[in-house]
């Protein structure tokens, strides 16, 4: 590795070129305390214990890593393993970021978490969380993302939060991302911007980064544990890229371990109707941080489309475009058909429904274990469960 990349970010909130606080001025002073806060806080003992505590009673972690037996005899080649990031509590990832932040709002006083949400996980876990702590929580989620996720967004009235409808734009997650954040300016003293991702202006790349990282320190110890050693590729799906980092950020300094992102191609690159942004983005300002992103030859930020709503996002985490240029990291696609083939693959051949984010990364794992030896090991992040997708992929393909 070129540099010393997990000790980042810097103090400005950039991973080498990318990151920052593109915002105006009158909001710097704000994020500043929000990072603040968090770099306090969360080192606290007693933050540390009340988080761990849920993540072991609540969450129900440490998610367990399955090696997927069945799938890897039909596929052959490489031993492919899952770590079970669907069995936490609300299905997904989403929690782990979810809980810390909905705790360092507790303990900065803040009445109102706001957010973001684009398949829902992200709302739901929030939501959960803020139930927990006694927080009031408000979601702001496309139109699309509303009809097409219909199981999370019944989930998320029943635990109390306010759903906030987006009909802007697109009516997907970059336009929830919008309303969100605009609705958070209003009263940024009371309230706090939860984000969804490892996206977003410093510090919450790097926040999110941080909670997550339990994915890859647990899977790290138990890869150790069952193979006496580590797994030779890393596997994760990627929109903003918070369970890719999550899974990553443990394992950076491992130089034999390949770790790669898949992103989703959608309907083909060679359309407009992807969300490859690391694949076919240029460096350009989104949402507060410099990343890849998709724009025109102006700047102006593209619309994108993938059939999974939690990929569908034209920018991408600060800390994936560094480890690309740098190139400790790779990143590939994976198209709408080789999603739903995945899906369906690992659900009859394990009994395991995959979210569509997930099933991404399983179809990137499945392309490239029959090229690899058997002695030889792919770990995919299994990051979230298909319960909010069955019924449009059942319509999907007509079962």
């Amino acid at each position: 590795m070129t540099d010393n990349t997990c000790n980042m970010p810097d103090e400005n909130g950039y991973f080498g070129e990318y990151g920052g606080q593109i915002i105006p001025p009158h909001l710097v002073d704000i994020m500043n305390e929000i990072n603040d806060a968090y770099d306090t806080v969360s080192q606290t003992d007693a933050f540390q214990d009340e988080l761990n505590k849920l993540y072991a009673t609540y969450v129900g972690r440490p998610s367990p890593i399955y090696f997927a037996e069945r799938l890897t005899e039909k596929i052959g080649g490489a031993r492919i393993f899952l770590k079970r990031e669907d069995l936490n509590h609300t299905g997904a990832h989403k929690i782990n970021h979810c809980l810390g932040e909905a705790l360092l709002a507790k303990y900065m006083g803040k009445t109102k978490v706001l957010a973001e949400t684009g398949a829902g996980q992200h709302g739901v876990a929030l939501a959960t969380a803020c139930a927990l702590v006694g927080i009031e929580c408000e979601i702001h989620m496309g139109e699309v993302d509303i009809q097409k996720e219909h199981p999370n967004v019944t989930k998320m009235k029943i635990l109390g939060c306010k759903l906030v409808s987006v009909s802007r734009g697109t009516k997907t997650l970059k336009d929830a991302v919008d309303s969100a954040f605009e609705e958070y300016l209003k009263d940024p003293v009371n309230s706090i911007y939860a984000i969804g991702s490892v996206v977003g202006p410093h510090p919450f790349p790097k926040i999110v980064r941080d909670f997550q990282s339990i994915v890859g320190r647990e899977a790290r110890e138990q890869f150790l544990a069952a193979e006496g050693k580590l797994p030779d590729t890393l596997i994760a799906c990627v929109g903003g890229g918070s369970n890719a980092m999550g899974l990553f950020s443990e394992f950076l300094n491992d130089e034999s371990v390949k770790m790669i992102g898949i992103e989703p191609a959608g309907k083909g690159l060679e359309t407009s109707e992807h969300a490859a942004t690391l694949t076919l983005g240029s460096k350009g300002s989104l949402h507060g941080f410099e990343c890849y992103n998709l724009q025109d030859t102006e700047g102006n930020t593209l619309p994108v489309y993938s059939i999974a709503s939690g990929l569908d996002y034209p920018g991408v985490g600060p800390q994936h475009c560094h480890l690309k240029d740098i190139k400790r990291a790779t990143y590939a696609s994976i198209d709408d058909a080789e999603c739903l083939d995945a899906f369906m693959q690992l659900s009859r051949l394990e009994g395991i429904i995959p979210a569509l984010e997930s099933a991404h990364a399983v179809a990137h794992a499945m392309k490239i274990a029959k090229d690899m030896s058997a002695e030889e090991t792919i770990l995919v992040n299994l990051s979230g469960r298909g319960d909010k997708d069955a019924d449009f992929v059942a319509e999907h393909l007509s079962l």
